[in-house]
């Protein structure tokens, strides 16, 4: 699905960028390519270790890092959040663990989590903290120009990585028209995180986008009619309350 969604989002970003303006400066390419390299390396990781491990290890382990990482950047940077939105963070991090859990099919097909798949979970959740990182450096006169080499570097990852696994094929039908309605997600998403990230602490607006776990539980259950776990909901329920902590600050 990404072999259509990311160049179609790529499209879209670079024709909103033109439309909006704003100068190409070498940060906005720098900084912008390695976050989509990030971006990138930390999706091919993520899929990988949920396909030979325990996604209710993974999935957590990763979502939990993606929110640290940034976290603690920040705070290395200078960054001192109140208390209120200190003890908001620590909410949302274990609110994304818990949110994140999943059952499995471990009854079907065991999984273990093995040291390669320990490395792996790791490796992309670090990866995905990055990615906020390095878009959050990006000069925010340029606007959405970091976007546009984001994408454009993660979509080149992205094939050369299809076709080094012999995945290089597009989707047909259904597949592919959910492609297209996940580029123009996507497009909206990357602009609102661009905001988010340039309009506050990088330790707050990354701990919030953390979170977009809480949301798919809720479409899941909405839309498909699954049933939630106890611990998802006891995640859902700090989410919520993270949220306004953070924000009230």
């Amino acid at each position: 699905m990404v072999l259509v969604s990311y160049p179609i989002t790529g499209v879209l970003l670079c024709a909103l960028a033109a439309i909006v303006g704003g100068p190409v400066h070498p940060g906005a390419v720098l900084w912008g390519v390695l976050g989509g390299v990030s971006q990138g390396v930390a999706a091919w990781w993520f899929y990988a270790a949920l396909g030979s491990g325990p996604i209710s290890v993974v999935s957590p382990l990763a979502a939990v890092l993606d929110a640290a990482v940034p976290v603690g950047v920040g705070m290395a940077l200078g960054e001192r959040p109140g208390h209120a939105a200190s003890a908001g963070v620590i909410l949302a991090m274990l609110a994304v663990t818990l949110v994140s859990r999943e059952a499995t099919d471990e009854d079907i097909r065991p999984h273990r989590f093995t040291t390669k798949v320990a490395w792996l979970t790791i490796g992309s959740g670090i990866a995905f903290g990055f990615n906020f990182v390095f878009i959050h450096q990006a000069p925010a006169e340029c606007r959405l120009w970091p976007l546009v080499f984001a994408r454009i570097s993660a979509t080149v990852l992205v094939l050369v990585v299809a076709a080094m696994t012999r995945h290089l094929r597009l989707p047909s039908g259904t597949p592919m028209r959910l492609a297209v309605a996940a580029a123009l997600l996507d497009t909206c998403a990357n602009i609102t995180m661009l905001l988010a990230l340039h309009g506050s602490l990088l330790s707050l607006a990354s701990v919030l986008i953390s979170l977009y776990p809480a949301v798919t539980v809720v479409l899941a259950i909405i839309v498909l009619r699954e049933r939630v776990t106890r611990w998802q909901a006891v995640g859902m329920v700090l989410a919520m309350l993270s949220v306004t902590m953070i924000a009230a600050s």
